[in-house]
């Protein structure tokens, strides 16, 4: 990450060096790009704060049910409006996976955990429109219960 850094603040200055007023203006341009965007970033940020109030044993206790088809439904929901890293999802997987949850049910929740973004839909929209939004999170959503319904086959949790 330092190097990175590093080469920027080089870049910057050979820019600097060849043309002022232009990396100056280019400067002001991202500062004012930044400042335009760091609202939906902090509300961003809030949402997930807000949801990472969500226990671990609450997800494992509801997405364990003895019904799969709903814990699919109720995992797909979860990994919806929850946002996690990957190297947060994937261990929460395995424990999921000891604890005798389906592998259906957690392909629906990894998946809809990678996938959809419920919560980023303020940032998203911003960019994208509100119409491309929606469909990409419909469109996300129905792949992942798709993927979950092919794991729920090739698994045999489906007969």
């Amino acid at each position: 990450m330092i190097a990175l850094y590093i080469v920027t603040g080089g870049a910057l200055v050979v820019s600097f060096l060849f043309d002022p007023t232009k990396t100056l203006m280019g400067l002001k341009k991202g500062w004012m790009k930044f400042y335009k965007t760091l609202p939906n970033y902090l509300f961003l940020l809030m949402l997930i704060s807000l949801i990472l109030l969500v226990s671990e044993d609450f997800i494992i206790e509801n997405l364990g049910q003895e019904n799969v088809f709903l814990g699919v439904l109720f995992s797909l929901g979860i990994g919806s409006v929850t946002m996690m890293p990957g190297f947060i999802a994937y261990p929460l997987s395995r424990i999921l996976l000891e604890r005798g949850v389906p592998y259906m049910v957690i392909t629906a929740f990894v998946t809809s955990l990678m996938l959809v973004g419920v919560v980023t839909y303020p940032l998203e929209k911003a960019y994208m429109g509100r119409k491309a939004t929606i469909l990409r999170n419909i469109m996300s959503f129905l792949v992942a219960a798709g993927i979950s319904l092919i794991a729920g086959i090739l698994y045999g949790e489906i007969v």
